[in-house]
This record gives C-alpha cells, sequence and structure tokens, in this order.
C-alpha cells in the first residue's frame, strides 16, 4: 500500500512539473503574470509532493519492507535506525529521489523571494529549475523507480515490477541483503547530502544566467541576486570533498585521502569551475569586466554537476564510489548534450551585448592576477576532465579501457596548484585598476622575508627535498601574507575608532565579510596544503607478517603484536581485532587497533585501520591477513603520514572562512538603481 502511494505521488510530481514547464511558457509567450503565477505554484507544489515519496521510501526502508527491490537491495534487520534512515541516499534509485527532492527544495525556496524588481526573470528562472527536476523524475520513474517489488508467478518464477503480473503473488524475502559496508562510516552519510547540496545550489545561479541571457539583461543583477546561492553551493561542495577525503582516508585503507577516482573527480570539477567563477564575479562586480567569462564559468558549472552525475550513475567508469551499471547513461548524456547546446547558443546570440564595460590597464592589477587565477582553474579542470574521460576515449578508439594513475594527475596539477598559491599570496597586496612592481614589492618583501627565515629554519631541520621546500616557502607566505593584511586592518581600526584588539577585529570582519571572510578561506588553503605537502613527499610504509611478539620497525615507530581476537558483534558483523603496542625511539605510546568487519547481510568485509594522530603525523596501521593463523603470525600493513592532520585543520578553518563570507548582512543597505541604455543597474547589492 505504502509502496502504490508513494508511486503515485511520483507521477503526480512528474506531471506537475510538466505543467510548470508548459505554464512558465505560457506566460512567457502570453506576456501573462497569471500563467507564470501558476507556472510558479506548480513549482511549490512539487516540494511537498517529492517529500511525500521521500517519506514513504524511508518508511519502507525503517520498517523492512523487503518485498520492496530497493529496501532488500540497502537494508538489513541488523542496520540500526539512523543507517536505514540514511540508506534513502545509499542505492542509485533513492539517491535520485534525494537529489530530485533538494533540487523541488532549493527552486522553491528562490520561487518565495521578491520578485518585483526582476519579474523578467521569474519564468524562466522557474522554467530552468523545472526542466532540470523534471529530467530526473524522468528518470526514476521510468528508469529507477525505488517502488518496484518482488513477485512470484504462479509458474514459480520471480518477477520484478510495479504492478502484480497476472496470477501473480508477493513474494516477501526474510531478510535484507544491507548497505554497502564502506556506506556505513559516519562521513559517508554525510559525504553524498553535502555534494548533493552542492550540486542542486550551483543550479539556480545557472538558471538566472539563462534568465538574464534570454531577457538581454547585460548588468550583474543576476549576480549580485545569486552570490548567496553561489556561495552556499560552494560551502557544500567544498564539505562533500573535504568529508570524502576523509572517508577515504578511515575506511578504504590505502593511507591516502585522494586517489583521483572518477567519481572523486566529478565532484572535483565543478567545484574548480564554481571556484574561479566565485572570484571572477569580482571583477565585473568592482570594474564591469568578465561578463562573458562568468557566462561560461556558470554554463560549465552546471554542466559539470550534471556530467558528475552522470559519471556516478551511469556506471561507465568504474569506481568505489559509483552505484552499478544502469541504463540511464543515455539519457544523462542526451540531457547534457541538449543543455549545453541551448546554453552555448544563447551565448552566442548575446555575445555582443555581453561587452565588458571597462578595460585592465595593468598586468599587475587585481583584475589581472584574477584572470590568471582563473586560467590556472581551467587549467587544472582541462587535465582533471582528460584523464577522467580518458578510458571511455581509449575504449571508443581501441576498444580497451585505458586509465590514467594518481602519477598523471600529480604531474600535470602540482605546477599549477603551486601558481595559485602563490596568486593567492600576491593578489590581496595588488590593487585595483593599476599595480607596479615597486608597489606590489613594497608590500611583498616583509611577509617574503618571513617566509624565507621559515624555509631556513625547514631547511636547517633536515628537509632537502626541492618540491617541499618550495612548498613550505608559498604555504608560509601566504600566511603571513593574510596575517600581515589581518594586521594592517586592525591596525587601522584602532588607530580610527580607538577599539581594541578583539573588537576591531571583530568589527573589521563584520564590515567586509567577503575581503576577511576570503582571507581565512586562503589560511585554510594553505593549512591543507601543509597537510598535502606532508602526506604526497614525506609518506613511508613497510609490510611484514609477524607472530605475536613480534615487531615492525618504520622509521622512529615500532610496531609490536600481541594478540587477535576474532568474535561476533551484536550488530551483524564477524569483527576480526588486532591489538598492537606503537612506541617511538623506545618510548611506548599506546595500544591500536586495527580490524576487519565482515557483514554478513552483504558478506562485504571493510578494512578500518588503527590510528595514532598527533598534529605532527599519524601511524596508520592496517590488519591485512590472519588466516589461517599459524606460526607466521599476522600480516600488517603500516603507514607514516606525516603532517596529515593539517589537511582536517585546513578543511574546518576552510569551512568557517565560508560561513563568515556568506553569513547575512544584519542590515542591508537599500538598493540604488540607475538606468544606463535602457538597462536597470543596481549601484549596491541588497543582499538577495
Amino acid at each position: 500500500m505504502l509502496a502504490n502511494i508513494g508511486f503515485g505521488v511520483l507521477v503526480v510530481s512528474f506531471i506537475t512539473s510538466l505543467y510548470g514547464i508548459f505554464a512558465s511558457i505560457v506566460g512567457v509567450r502570453k506576456n501573462s503574470l497569471a500563467w507564470v503565477e501558476s507556472a510558479r505554484k506548480a513549482m511549490q507544489i512539487t516540494f511537498p509532493l517529492i517529500s511525500i515519496v521521500a517519506f514513504s521510501i524511508i518508511l519502507l526502508l525503517v520498517t523492512g519492507q523487503y518485498q520492496v527491490q530497493y529496501v532488500y537491495n540497502v537494508t538489513s534487520s541488523t542496520m540500526p535506525l539512523y543507517l536505514k534512515i540514511t540508506a534513502l541516499w545509499g542505492g542509485q534509485s533513492g539517491s535520485l529521489v534525494f537529489w530530485a527532492w533538494l533540487m523541488s527544495a532549493f527552486t522553491t525556496a528562490v520561487t518565495l523571494r521578491k520578485w518585483e524588481r526582476d519579474r523578467e526573470f521569474l519564468p524562466w528562472v522557474i522554467l530552468v529549475g523545472l526542466v532540470t527536476l523534471t529530467f530526473f523524475l524522468a528518470l526514476i520513474l521510468f528508469f529507477e523507480n525505488p517502488f518496484v517489488r518482488f513477485w512470484v508467478t504462479a509458474a514459480g518464477n520471480q518477477v520484478i515490477a510495479m504492478l502484480p503480473p497476472a496470477g501473480a503473488a508477493p513474494l516477501i524475502p526474510a531478510d535484507g541483503r544491507g548497505l554497502n559496508p564502506l556506506l556505513r562510516h559516519p562521513g559517508m552519510i554525510i559525504h553524498p547530502p553535502m555534494l548533493y547540496l552542492g550540486f542542486v545550489s550551483f543550479v539556480i545561479p545557472y538558471a538566472f544566467a539563462v534568465a538574464a541571457l534570454v531577457t538581454g539583461r547585460t548588468d550583474d543583477r543576476w549576480i549580485r541576486i545569486t552570490r548567496r546561492w553561489t556561495l552556499v553551493a560552494w560551502l557544500f561542495l567544498s564539505l562533500g570533498l573535504v568529508l570524502g577525503s576523509r572517508w577515504a582516508y578511515d575506511v578504504l585503507g590505502w593511507g591516502g585521502y585522494w586517489a583521483w577516482d572518477p567519481v572523486e573527480n566529478a565532484a572535483f570539477m565543478p567545484w574548480l569551475t564554481g571556484t574561479a567563477f566565485l572570484h571572477s564575479v569580482m571583477i565585473q562586480e568592482k570594474r564591469g569586466l568578465f561578463k562573458r567569462w562568468n557566462m561560461i564559468l556558470i554554463v560549465l558549472t552546471y554542466a559539470l554537476v550534471i556530467f558528475g552525475t552522470f559519471l556516478t550513475r551511469s556506471g561507465v567508469l568504474s569506481s568505489v564510489h559509483s552505484f552499478a551499471q544502469s541504463a540511464i547513461g543515455p539519457m544523462f548524456f542526451g540531457f547534457i548534450a541538449l543543455s549545453m547546446i541551448i546554453s552555448v547558443w544563447l551565448l552566442v546570440w548575446r555575445w555582443d551585448i555581453l561587452r565588458s564595460e571597462g578595460t585592465m590597464h595593468s598586468l599587475l592589477s587585481r583584475e589581472a592576477l584574477f584572470l590568471l587565477n582563473n586560467l590556472l582553474f581551467m587549467g587544472i579542470l582541462v587535465v582533471v576532465f582528460w584523464g577522467t574521460v580518458f578510458p571511455l576515449i581509449s575504449e571508443l578508439f581501441t576498444g580497451q579501457k585505458v586509465t590514467v594513475g594518481p602519477a598523471f594527475y600529480e604531474r600535470s596539477t602540482g605546477p599549477l596548484f603551486a601558481g595559485l598559491l602563490l596568486l593567492m599570496g600576491i593578489a590581496p597586496l595588488s590593487a585595483w585598476g593599476h599595480s607596479t612592481l615597486k608597489t606590489l614589492g613594497k608590500a611583498l618583501w616583509k611577509p617574503a622575508l618571513a617566509a624565507l627565515v621559515v624555509v631556513i629554519a625547514v631547511f636547517a631541520g633536515g628537509i632537502r627535498n626541492v618540491g617541499a621546500l618550495l612548498g613550505f616557502l608559498l604555504v608560509a607566505l601566504v600566511i603571513f601574507i593574510t596575517l600581515f593584511e589581518y594586521y594592517r586592518g586592525v591596525t587601522a581600526r584602532r588607530r580610527r575608532t580607538g577599539e581594541g584588539l578583539l573588537a576591531a577585529l571583530f568589527n573589521l570582519m563584520a564590515r567586509n565579510r567577503r575581503r576577511y571572510g576570503g582571507y581565512i578561506i586562503h589560511l585554510g588553503v594553505v593549512l591543507m596544503a601543509l597537510g598535502i605537502i606532508g602526506i604526497e613527499m614525506f609518506q613511508t610504509e613497510t609490510q611484514g607478517t609477524i607472530p605475536p611478539g613480534g615487531s615492525l620497525r618504520l622509521g622512529r615507530y615500532e610496531v609490536t603484536f600481541t594478540r587477535l581476537d576474532i568474535f561476533d558483534a551484536n550488530d551483524g558483523r564477524n569483527v576480526a581485532r588486532a591489538t598492537v603496542l606503537v612506541s617511538r625511539d623506545g618510548r611506548m605510546l599506546g595500544e591500536l587497533h586495527p580490524r576487519r568487519d565482515l557483514y554478513f547481510d552483504s558478506m562485504q568485509p571493510m578494512t578500518i585501520p588503527g590510528v595514532r594522530s598527533t598534529i605532527e603525523d599519524d601511524l596508520y596501521v592496517l590488519l591485512v591477513d590472519w588466516e589461517p593463523i599459524s606460526s607466521t603470525g599476522v600480516t600488517f600493513k603500516v603507514y607514516h603520514n606525516p603532517l596529515i592532520n593539517w589537511l582536517w585543520i585546513g578543511g574546518f578553518v576552510f569551512i568557517l572562512g565560508m560561513l563568515v563570507a556568506a553569513w547575512p548582512d544584519k542590515d542591508p543597505q537599500p538598493v540604488a538603481v540607475a538606468v544606463r541604455r535602457g538597462q536597470v543597474i543596481p549601484s549596491r547589492s541588497s543582499g538577495d
């Protein structure tokens, strides 16, 4: 009964979305506010409707309705309640429903804003949002129905269908297969929703960009309206990437944080274009430049959002993250192609009126350095995109999928990332409009001298790796420049207002959240870079089989195996847990418990490392093999990961900076509107 209700509401949601598309088109063609308002109401109705669909699936999951194929595939009776709920996005069809639910929530939210100033945008924003939503609803309804059930015919054959075949009876399995063990990690409970929130949020700026192109509004109003949406999208996507890295570090058992996996890349690519867009729109707002470039960036971001979802769900590329092979791949490809064709046509149509209002006068000005920043991001995007799709291209021409490994990405993107770090330090010191080597040098020499002292100290400490020394120099340079910018701002404010140190710092950030929130983001990035330098340049590992009482040595650390316990846990796992003693330079540090969990429902194992973490490093111990236990003992693999925890610390600082930059103003300034060449041009944002 519940499955029938969910399916029925899903059909109604699809029909409502189609009606909303029709009403918005009619509203534009007839210039009818009534039709546009009807389309808006249709958009708003989709949210409660899809909420019912999602809630129906959750009820089926938590009540163990194993006759529903999706429930059988992702849950079991031994799973805790919270995992049964989050299994909504643990499989193909459920994750598509979750995507559609978030999409309906965000597009509904944007229709609730005040539209008096931007009435001409409304039907086009609704149209883009509903076309995207309808596409996903069509995938769910016709290809990945989460409500199909098991049936057994009179002849004893098993059938999977929504409605019972003639003479068939329900088939109710005693238990489900359970969620993939890799998805039971806390990081994977939060990681997919964060990525989906980031993906869906980026649809809103794209919808306004399309509306601006169609209506011919060449001012930056669409950017000001969507500024906070873009920041929120970037925040969630960034958080999703950091959580995904932590999940990989904790669960995949290879001692690393980023494997350049196709699905990791699929989420990283829209982050690259979104980051470039966030930097580039500031130039349009400040100087009236890069209008065409910003349109291209947001179109690319939208296309990469859909492309990333396509890679995850089509099964065209193998990944530990992706779902099974599916028939929806051609549908995704067709939708991406159609949306790109329409977007490019709109860009070509409006190309002449998207001319910049100003020009760049200096190659060292802030806008020029921001342009170089964008080009570096695009260079990284080209490398990642090529490496990701290369298996498909090789299969097309040779019949075999040839993949490229992490070494390709690291060699190709390393210099580009180094360039970005350098620009993060130099760009804040440059001026809008015009800068010279003399003015930059005057602002740069003190932080550069301090950074050089740090590198000399690192060199004296025994580090001789040239790449690492260069990395430490760039990290130190950006940190000192950022702190110096805070120092200058706080000192000037204290001199002007007489405020105390903390009050001056707080008020300085409150008055210019975007600027100083951006500086915090830069600090987070360089701290993450510090962790990446540590693990990439200095990671060491060893592996060996040792008997009880035996030891493995790695650098200054020694790991001693004491015992192995094998037992069944109460939540449907067979646990093999080793106890090892860890010492450093002969001093005992404590015990670690690397283990392997075998889940009975899915008969899949998960390797959980034992990790000793400090600010300085991680000792990461894996239980590799123990059967049969004999005189040879147990096999362990041990990694030493220097500085890795600065990656996670930097991630928290990064998110803090995003919250500061995106936090709404308490008292938004009124908007002054100027009329120029028949266009409405806002001179100040109202915080929309």
